[in-house]
């Protein structure tokens, strides 16, 4: 980045803000349902690899089409190791996306994690929270996977 030889300092915000200008904004948010006791988590993968294992769920975000489900695996790229069955992606037209991950299980329960993700390049919304940002995509999110009915839970543990 250059540096301004005479003037005021640059600070880091200035570059933030002038980077968001230039290449637009990318918002995340992570939900996590800790400790989930029951067969809530099992049923809420079992409820999206029905509603989805056949094709593309007709959903709109605003009028966004779904671009792309899939239940997604990790390849990695040290051992060539393949884990199937890491989760499921839901891929919208604009690059917007959720997925919905089965993080593990421990003594005490399962934690499912929901991540969120959007673009944003218009000039008068890169200024947002991301809770204000993804806020639509969160009320979709929880909408199609039902995540509050199958986990018995109206928030998430924690909000990152």
């Amino acid at each position: 980045y250059q540096r301004r030889v005479h003037g005021p300092l640059v600070g880091v915000q200035h570059v933030l803000h002038d980077h968001w200008r230039r290449y637009g904004r990318n918002y995340y948010c992570r939900y996590d349902y800790e400790g989930v006791a029951g067969d809530g988590p099992q049923k809420l993968v079992d409820h999206l690899t029905k509603m989805c294992g056949d094709g593309r769920p007709d959903v709109k975000m605003a009028g966004v089409p779904l671009d792309k489900v899939d239940e997604f695996a990790y390849h990695d790229p040290i051992d060539g190791s393949v884990s199937a069955r890491q989760g499921w992606r839901f891929l919208f037209a604009d690059g917007s996306r959720f997925v919905v991950r089965l993080s593990g299980t421990g003594s005490e329960g399962a934690t499912v994690r929901l991540y969120l993700e959007r673009y944003e390049s218009h000039p008068d919304r890169l200024y947002q929270t991301p809770r204000q940002a993804l806020g639509l995509l969160v009320m979709l999110a929880l909408e199609v996977t039902q995540i509050p009915t199958f986990l018995g839970r109206d928030e998430p543990t924690v909000i990152t």
